[in-house]
């Protein structure tokens, strides 16, 4: 009977205690409840991309912010309030690794200082590092993106920028530099800070640079963390990623790259992923959504942007800027007939269209504010108003043809012959030109040393024919007087 008393008692005491924490009963579950609610509340808003004319319409999502970006061109295939400024939790890191990737070497040792290990909270993720342990550039890398470890991006941070601080300028100003204009980052990891957020579209810009760099996506699709102990560092750690769009997980997505997972309780969830499918790279960004509809969000993001886009290669297609021929010295049976243009569109590049897009309805303009090697001008392609790529227009530096005067017949088949019907001899124009001045110029030369020779020989000719008129006249005088 005391014992049940005394249980009474301390659950009492225990439950005064949490409510003047501001605890009530059940709070998790029902809060995890509105949020839901509220999730279900923003698929009604509206979708900006799918106001534009001719565009195909995009899902319905829970988030607060998306966007679906095609990485090679930039187009925004998808767009729901992308510039709205937001808390990107642990998303942040994937600017932390790329600064890390871009400044340090693999192998730079980080010696965890007391602010990096206890600036942290216990509760976050970590891969719990004591002060002093030293770890790699490279375990760091994989910590972050597979762990998600917070005093392994802090160590990463105090190494490149001297300090926290000088490593979240470094942050802000490398965002700028990749596009971004509505972030201002405050730590390396993403814990919040009213003045550390960002948008869905500057999130996709870093994102660009991110999965670009090929041990990044390594990593960031990794879903398991092993860093064995050594010397410095004693434990042997290992970890699971929580990313659920990994292969075996239950979201798993085929065409993955990357992705990195993000959570605060004021941010929500929070998720960048890339995607490669048949030459289209697609990065989402999926900002304020609840457990697990992050996942869906992204995989129903992905599928509408490969089923519903096609990749255009403007070299192929546009007759209104094709350059085919540079037409010198050009016959219908001439050696030079099919001598390269000077100037050239780069087969390279591409734009990004709708499927049921008319390419007639495409619309073009020329800018010669340019800064690439051999880049002449940029023609830049909308389509209803959306940027949807350029293609650069560059100079001809070196062209290689099947047949030079000074070697045999090459009885490998041109690259660029597509019919093998035509009759069509390739020579290097550079060589024709440099025999033809060498051959004017000896021509000249000869022309020249004969008219000399001529002129020599003629002066003496005419000195003989006047010796002997002056031989003749004389005899001829001497001849009548006598």
């Amino acid at each position: 009977m005391k014992k049940n008393v005394l249980k009474k008692t301390l659950s009492v005491f225990c439950m005064t205690l949490l409510l003047s924490a501001g605890f009530t009963p059940f709070s998790h579950t029902v809060k995890a409840s509105d949020m839901l609610e509220q999730a279900e509340l923003r698929k009604s808003m509206p979708v900006q991309s799918n106001q534009i004319e001719n565009w195909p319409d995009g899902p319905a999502i829970g988030a607060q912010a998306a966007v679906l970006l095609e990485a090679n061109t930039g187009t925004i295939l998808y767009e729901k309030n992308m510039n709205e400024k937001l808390y990107p939790a642990s998303t942040t890191k994937i600017l932390t690794c790329l600064i890390a990737a871009e400044q340090a070497s693999l192998n730079d040792v980080i010696t965890m200082s007391n602010e990096s290990v206890f600036s942290v909270p216990i509760d976050g993720s970590k891969i719990y590092l004591d002060v002093g342990d030293q770890i790699t550039m490279d375990q760091a890398l994989q910590a972050i993106l597979i762990a998600s470890a917070n005093d392994a991006a802090n160590g990463v941070a105090e190494l490149i920028g001297g300090s926290l601080d000088g490593f979240a300028d470094m942050m802000n100003k490398r965002a700028e530099e990749l596009g971004c204009t509505n972030s201002h980052f405050m730590n390396s990891n993403g814990l919040h800070d009213e003045d550390h957020y960002t948008t869905a579209h500057d999130l996709a810009m870093i994102g660009r640079a991110f999965f670009n760099n090929e041990l990044l996506c390594k990593y960031s699709s990794t879903k398991r963390l092993h860093l064995e102990p050594t010397d410095t560092q004693p434990k042997d750690i290992i970890e699971n990623s929580k990313n659920k769009l990994f292969e075996g997980r239950e979201y798993e997505y085929e065409y993955l790259v990357g992705s990195k997972t993000g959570y605060t309780d004021i941010s929500r969830q929070t998720l960048v992923s890339c995607a490669e499918k048949n030459g289209m790279k697609l990065i989402c960004v999926i900002l304020k959504e609840e457990t697990p509809y992050q996942y869906e969000d992204t995989i129903n993001l992905f599928d509408y942007g490969f089923g519903n886009f096609q990749i255009v290669n403007i070299a192929e297609s546009d007759s209104k800027y094709a350059i085919d021929n540079a037409n010198f010295f050009s016959t219908n049976n001439d050696i030079f007939g099919s001598s390269k243009p000077i100037l050239s569109l780069n087969k390279d590049d591409h734009i990004i269209l709708p499927n049921t897009a008319d390419p007639k309805d495409v619309e073009s303009s020329i800018s010669y504010d340019v800064t690439g090697e051999n880049q002449i001008a940029s023609i830049n392609y909308t389509y209803n108003g959306v940027a949807i790529g350029n293609v650069s227009v560059d100079l001809a530096t070196d062209s290689v043809f099947s047949y030079q005067f000074d070697s045999a017949v090459n009885e490998s088949e041109p690259e660029n012959v597509k019919e093998p019907g035509e009759n069509i001899i390739f020579i290097n124009v550079k060589t024709i030109i440099f025999w033809v001045l060498g051959i004017a110029g000896v021509l000249i030369g000869i022309f020249i040393l004969r008219a000399v020779i001529s002129n020599y020989h003629f002066s003496r000719r005419r000195k003989r024919y006047f010796r002997r008129n002056r031989r003749h006249y004389r005899n001829f005088r001497n001849f009548r007087d006598y």
